[in-house]
């Protein structure tokens, strides 16, 4: 382990030590705020101490088991803890670095889903429905609560546009690698001759703001509009003007709600899914000037702007960000996410691992 890590690790056990002489002080119960952000300090920290300390264990394990080896009889139980205590190394070493990574504090956050179609007309939407079903069995699978702010379905069946809000643990942190242009090859239903086409949709995760942090709205710079919302019926549908639609007039952003029966929860909903995409939208920004464009920036919905393929007739899946091809579409679309998700959240500790590497050197 290069000293370097190791320094950052013993200034983790002071800070550790400093942590539990503070909340040992049962004054500091009276700043509930503060008592609660220090308590998830000590958890995070502690957590790293003990993997530091375990790798520290199985150095010194390590090196008694060497000195060993010049015994003739203790020589073969030597070479079997040397080789025990390496593997050990070599797994703990990498969780250290791993959990040096620094944290996206939106990770833990609820997130506003949007899925939008776009080239391939009707079987485009289609598509969109079939990615919206999938998401939601898959946040059915996670535990979380989904709720539908807003849908413009087709004619067909599927949705133009559907903004989803999920919220469990950890959602954005899972989610927010699929952001981007989603490609669908397919005979669609209504194609005759059985040839096969291709549709897109784009898919768009943003974090819930948090209310601290939420970006202020001018009332100034608003346009809200109610209207009667639409749908197949049932429950959703009013027969009065419920609905909200809010523009912000400086940027063109939009954003509206109709799924629920009063004006003024729809308006709060809507008012939530603007500041995110605004917030969002300054994120990207930002990043763009760094030069650090997002890896989930959102495409254009062409059919060559895509992160994903979807190849019904071979039952594929592709992500083309780390290559990774599965061959078990049905699985997936029916929520079985957890591969992908996985995939691409090794890939990007991978890379931040080795942005970590090259800024130690």
């Amino acid at each position: 382990m290069k000293d370097s890590l190791r320094q950052q690790f013993e200034r983790l056990g002071h800070r550790l030590a400093e942590l539990d002489t503070t909340l040992a002080d049962g004054s500091i119960a009276a700043d509930m705020k503060r008592y609660r952000a220090l308590t998830k300090e000590q958890s995070e920290v502690s957590g790293l101490v003990e993997c530091y300390r375990r790798y520290q264990q199985r150095e010194a394990d390590l090196a008694a088991a060497r000195d060993l080896l010049a015994d003739p009889e203790m020589a073969e139980m030597a070479r079997e803890e040397i080789a025990a205590a390496e593997g050990d190394l070599a797994r703990l070493h990498e969780e250290l670095q791993l959990a040096l990574i620094p944290k996206d504090p939106d990770d833990e956050r609820p997130a506003f889903l949007e899925i939008r179609a776009g080239t391939g007309g009707d079987e485009s939407a289609l598509f969109a429905g079939d990615l919206a079903r999938m998401y939601m069995r898959f946040a059915e699978r996670q535990g979380w609560k989904t709720e539908v702010l807003s849908a413009n379905e087709s004619d067909l069946g599927g949705y133009k546009e559907l903004v989803l809000r999920m919220d469990g643990d950890k959602v954005y942190g899972r989610l927010k690698f699929e952001s981007g242009g989603h490609r669908v090859q397919r005979v669609p239903a209504t194609e005759s001759q059985g040839r096969i086409h291709t549709s897109a949709c784009t898919v768009a995760v943003m974090p819930e703001p948090d209310e601290a942090e939420e970006i202020q709205l001018n009332p100034a710079e608003l346009r809200i509009d109610t209207f009667r919302a639409s749908g197949a019926g049932g429950q959703h549908v009013n027969k009065t003007d419920s609905a909200i639609r809010i523009t912000h007039l400086p940027t063109g952003l939009v954003a509206e709600c109709q799924d629920d029966r009063s004006q003024h929860r729809n308006k709060a909903k809507a008012m939530a899914v603007l500041a995110a995409r605004l917030r969002d939208k300054d994120k990207n920004e930002r990043a763009a000037k760094e030069a650090a464009q997002r890896k989930s920036l959102i495409g254009s919905g062409d059919r060559s702007d895509r992160i994903r393929t979807y190849n019904f007739p071979q039952g594929r899946l592709t992500d083309h960000r780390i290559n990774l091809t599965l061959y078990k579409l049905g699985a997936i679309m029916d929520g079985d996410l957890g591969d992908v998700i996985q995939g691409l959240q090794a890939a990007q500790a991978a890379q931040e691992l080795a942005n970590l590497e090259e800024g130690r050197g």
